[in-house]
């Protein structure tokens, strides 16, 4: 689902910026409104945590994202920032925590 919210995103993006028709916009607020429940069907019962977990991973993927659809071409500091990101991720996801 790391993508999910950048084709949202791109669908009103192109809607507003490109002149895509209105309902474009339309089909990316109603599939974000559909996605804001996919959360509720994560196994962790920390919801913060899936959403700071999830940032991390919306950024890599929205630069991946950029270079597959766009032709974005990441500088290294895009980089830099992509792999902190996931650093981070797997700190929140994966660091040793007391049962209480």
């Amino acid at each position: 689902m790391g993508n999910l919210f950048s084709f949202q995103a791109r669908l009103v993006w192109q809607s507003v910026r490109e002149g895509k028709e209105w309902w474009w916009a339309g089909l990316g607020v109603v599939d974000l409104g559909v996605y804001g429940f996919a959360a509720t069907l994560q196994p962790d019962a920390h919801f913060g945590r899936i959403l700071a977990a999830y940032g991390g991973v919306f950024v890599a993927g929205s630069l991946g994202w950029g270079m597959i659809f766009d032709g974005f071409r990441p500088g290294r500091w895009d980089i830099t920032g992509s792999v902190i990101c996931l650093l981070g991720v797997a700190v929140i996801m994966f660091a040793p925590r007391s049962a209480g």
